[in-house]
């Protein structure tokens, strides 16, 4: 009959329906927030949103136990996001204290006071000694991250800021070292566990968390490895362990998730370090591994008071995490291959300096990631001459007989040289000369030097702006037309112009599911 007809159609219709909502929910809530927004934070590309391929763990190096049992949640010691609107007022953070200035270490130092353009009403920092606080603001695409931040009679105070770009990778570089406020020099978000994404119904987390370890899991030769460039400041002298901070730590492929948990938030925990890992980014006291959820989620593992069964499972992931030691390839948030490159550039422009000639000196603006000139009638040429601005982080110092390329990036007339004195070997110094914008020195670096020096020299009658870059001269590899790989430097920022994860027509009529339901709804016709 007809009617039979319209109800089994129907029935099937619903079926499949149903079917989609349980099983391809994640493809619609990945769509929803485009990579590098204030829900979905960094590009496709960082190491964040990624993924390795068949992962090799190293099963020399465990996570110990220690004086308390792992934990996962939100906490003191976790961080909050606050999302800044085009309505806010910008805010001055000033350093702890009248006489101590806040800590900026992509300047070398302290200042007074950094103005932050647009600062939400609800911000409030974590309660705890850390006093970890993220801002978000996506009109600059820019994360504010701050330690021991705090307000003292109505006037906010903080030990140390970082920011780092809400596009960017969430790493910093061997220039720009330090991004935020975790010891890694990351922001505090980065890697945590976002309100929205706690009962979301995915199997598990679209990128990998943040974690920290104790003392005796933690390395203290290296302290820190790639994509880390940091590390706490006495990691040599207090760690004991052989886990560096940076490391990707992930459970092994074969761990069984369903037998052997059977606490739903600690299977998605799992699921998630199974395919993403979890990076180690800070030191706690006497905690094996943390794993930090953004505050107000209300997560937890303790509902109503401690549970044994919890404390067990933790344990039980505790025991299989190891460190990655190798794999295949990575794959990045848009399920596209990508290859993470160690190649990144090398100079900072953050000074100290001194005048060469000219007026007043420029200064090394962070946001800019540049020497800043004023507007000035006649030429100002200033030096640094400590070495500051070369990179000292562990896995990118510059290497004796290694080709270099160096670049020079101005504006308004703005010039970059770059000097190396060999008299004390006898030997011709290397000697960029001025570079304007976008001009190229290329030098083999020298097994030792008498000193070097790095210099800026304004514009005129306009305010002008000089940084470099300085990366090795690497032979290029052979493009092969199968299966090719997306050369991607960490560290610089890869903006998308499109977001190929939102769902439009095209995508749903493609998509594997729901061109089963047609097939089916189609077929159902010739067979009722």
């Amino acid at each position: 009959m007809k009617v039979n007809r319209y109800v089994r159609l129907s029935l099937v219709t619903l079926f499949l329906a149903i079917y989609i909502f349980l099983y391809d929910t994640t493809v619609i809530q990945a769509a929803t927030y485009p990579f590098g927004s204030v829900y979905r934070p960094f590009s496709a590309n960082s190491p964040w949103n990624s993924r390795p391929v068949n992962p090799v763990l190293d099963d020399s190096k465990t996570v110990p136990q220690s004086s308390f049992y792992p934990a996962i949640g939100e906490g003191i010691y976790s961080t909050g996001v606050f999302i800044a609107s085009a309505d806010d007022t910008s805010k001055l953070v000033y350093g702890p204290s009248a006489n101590t200035g806040i800590a900026i270490a992509d300047i070398g130092g302290s200042t007074t006071s950094v103005t932050i353009p647009r600062w939400p009403s609800n911000t409030l920092p974590a309660s705890g000694s850390d006093g970890h606080c993220e801002i978000f603001d996506p009109i600059d695409k820019v994360i504010h991250s701050f330690w021991q931040l705090k307000n003292v009679n109505g006037t906010w105070r903080a030990a140390l800021y970082g920011w780092s770009a809400l596009d960017g990778v969430g790493w910093g570089t061997p220039a720009f070292f330090y991004q935020g406020a975790r010891a890694t020099g990351v922001p505090s978000s980065a890697g945590l566990i976002r309100k929205y994404e706690v009962d979301d119904g995915d199997s598990q987390y679209r990128h990998a968390l943040t974690l920290s370890m104790t003392f005796n899991g933690l390395s203290n030769n290296p302290t820190y490895v790639w994509p880390a460039t940091a590390a706490d400041g006495d990691a040599a002298a207090t760690n004991y362990g052989t886990i560096p901070e940076g490391s990707l730590l992930m459970l092994p492929s074969d761990f069984n998730v369903t037998k052997s948990l059977t606490i739903p938030k600690l299977r998605k925990i799992a699921e998630t370090l199974k395919t993403y890992g979890a990076y180690v980014t800070d030191r706690n006291t006497g905690t094996p591994f943390n794993i930090y959820v953004e505050i107000g989620s209300n997560y937890t593992l303790h509902p109503g008071g401690w549970s044994n069964q919890a404390a067990y499972e933790l344990q039980v992931i505790r025991a299989a995490l190891r460190p990655l030691k190798s794999c295949s390839g990575y794959l990045n948030g848009e399920d596209k291959p990508i290859k993470f490159s160690l190649n990144q550039n090398l100079i900072s422009m953050r000074g100290p300096w001194a005048l060469e000639y000219g007026g007043s000196l420029g200064y090394f603006d962070t946001w800019k990631q540049a020497v800043v000139f004023s507007n000035r009638t006649s030429k100002t040429s200033q030096r640094n001459t400590n070495g500051t601005g070369l990179s000292k982080t562990l896995w990118a110092k510059p290497t004796s007989g290694q080709l270099y390329n160096i670049t020079a990036i101005t504006t308004g007339g703005g010039q970059f040289r770059f000097y190396i004195n060999l008299a004390c070997r006898n030997l011709s110094n290397i000697d960029s000369g001025n570079l304007n914008n976008g001009q190229s020195f290329v030098f083999t670096w020298p097994s030792s030097s008498c000193w070097g020096s790095i210099f800026a020299t304004s514009g005129v009658n306009q305010e002008s702006t000089v940084s470099a870059q300085l990366l090795k001269v690497e032979v290029p590899a052979a493009v092969s037309s199968v299966n090719p790989t997306t050369s991607f430097t960490t560290g610089v920022i890869a903006k998308n112009s499109t977001n190929p994860d939102r769902v439009n027509d095209g995508q749903l009529i493609s998509h594997p599911s729901i061109a089963m339901v047609l097939l089916l709804i189609i077929l159902s016709f010739f067979t009722l």
